[in-house]
């Protein structure tokens, strides 16, 4: 009797570890979820496509407009972005949409036409607006890690340099032989009207710094 006293002791003991682990797992999930939507991405050469998420977004830098624009183009929807853009240290997580319409831009970033595929070697170029998802790119710095998601998996650049240009100043656009990420903005953040300049931010793949 007295060892069948023991064993429900250890059993009612490990139930309540057990619903303990579960309970914390749950409120886990749901702190996951309020802070994060879910979204396909897809190859639009395979159609091979990938669940994923991206954050909520912080937009208490933006322009006031920008943000009544990002709200009206989620209204209408949208082909599934290629990938996600992420910088951790600034707390972004953007998709990213194939072409730079004003459309794609007021719901995220795009991939600049006639420039590398997401994951061709080559010069892949990424398009934000300034009063918007790049506005926290004011902050950034030589040496940070962008993390650029796809079908095909994860691929993390360095920061090798941050510059301003003129605006019709394309050389930055130019093929390269290693596999690296061009950022373009407006430049300045915060001028009123249509800025003169581009915020250039270039980064290099670490596979390719590796190698």
């Amino acid at each position: 009797m007295k060892h069948k006293s023991s064993r429900m002791k250890v059993g009612c003991y490990l139930a309540g570890v057990a619903m303990f682990m579960m309970f914390f797992q749950v409120e886990a999930n749901s702190d996951q979820s309020a802070a994060s939507s879910p979204i396909w991405i897809q190859d639009p050469y395979t159609s091979d496509s990938v669940l994923t998420y991206v954050g909520e977004h912080d937009t208490s830098l933006w322009n006031a407009k920008r943000i009544t624009d990002y709200e009206e183009s989620l209204k209408v929807k949208a082909i599934p972005p290629l990938g996600i853009f992420t910088i951790e240290k600034l707390n972004l997580r953007v998709p990213i949409y194939n072409g730079t319409s004003e459309y794609y831009l007021n719901r995220g970033l795009g991939r600049i036409k006639g420039m590398a595929k997401m994951d061709e070697i080559g010069n892949l170029g990424i398009s934000g607006h300034r009063d918007g998802f790049f506005r926290v790119l004011k902050d950034i710095e030589v040496g940070d890690d962008i993390e650029i998601q796809t079908t095909e998996g994860v691929e993390t650049y360095a920061v090798t340099s941050i510059t301003i240009i003129p605006k019709n100043d394309m050389s930055v656009l130019a093929p390269t032989t290693d596999k690296t990420l061009t950022i373009v903005t407006c430049y300045p953040f915060y001028f009123v009207g249509h800025a003169p300049d581009r915020y250039i931010v270039k980064a290099t793949a670490k596979s390719s710094l590796e190698e």
